[in-house]
């Protein structure tokens, strides 16, 4: 068991606002934003705001962001604190911090997520996700991938595919969300129940698709 601290603490608190923000935000903007119908059919939301350079290591990424899945019930599942470390981003990253936001597309990739750590591109397939409102124009290999991701850097939007990153719960960070240990499968599942801090994160989801379903 950890020893940790039960209580969520500020850190977690404005990591989930900061998060909620920044997909508000990818969500609305014009023409060139991230398709909805891929949001519609994706059975995860992944967001790391503010991914950088790690000064320490030459060409090294590391973000912190928070993950969640829809669960057999047909809702979101608590929100779990996640580290992305590596990986090959483009050149966004080398203009300063990247808000990073990413779509797990299938079951497959979902039982990835599981894991205490896993590769994307070799462990789970990734490709950079199309722009654009919708994705009409989807190509086999995009219908395959198992992660779909894109950028953000001083408001600019590009699909960057991950490859090579690593991906792994936080399990301190989520010990103090949860004030108690709980596995990623625990969490992404809906079999631990979410943190009141997790409204804000739920909101920016339930907007989005409200403003979908204005357009229909």
């Amino acid at each position: 068991m950890f020893a940790r601290a039960a209580s969520p603490g500020r850190e977690n608190a404005q990591r989930i606002h900061v998060a909620a923000e920044v997909f508000d935000e990818m969500m609305s903007a014009p023409d060139k934003g991230i398709p909805r119908d891929l949001l519609r059919k994706a059975e995860c939301v992944g967001i790391v705001p503010g991914l950088k350079r790690a000064a320490f290591i030459a060409g090294a990424k590391y973000g912190k962001g928070v993950l969640v899945c829809r669960t057999a019930a047909g809702r979101w599942s608590g929100p779990s604190v996640i580290r992305i470390e590596g990986g090959s981003f483009g050149f966004q990253i080398g203009a300063g911090e990247t808000d990073l936001l990413f779509l797990v597309m299938n079951r497959h990739g979902e039982d990835k997520l599981m894991a205490d750590r896993f590769t994307i591109g070799g462990d789970a397939s990734a490709m950079a996700g199309p722009l654009g409102r919708t994705a009409e124009a989807q190509t086999d290999a995009l219908l395959r991938a198992e992660i779909l991701a894109w950028s953000r850097s001083r408001g600019i939007f590009a699909g960057v595919s991950l490859e090579g990153a690593t991906l792994r719960p936080d399990h301190d960070d989520n010990w103090r969300l949860y004030g108690r240990e709980a596995t990623q499968r625990e969490i992404l599942t809906g079999a631990t129940p979410a943190p009141r801090v997790a409204g804000e994160l739920y909101s920016a989801l339930d907007r989005d698709r409200a403003r979908v379903a204005q357009r229909q």
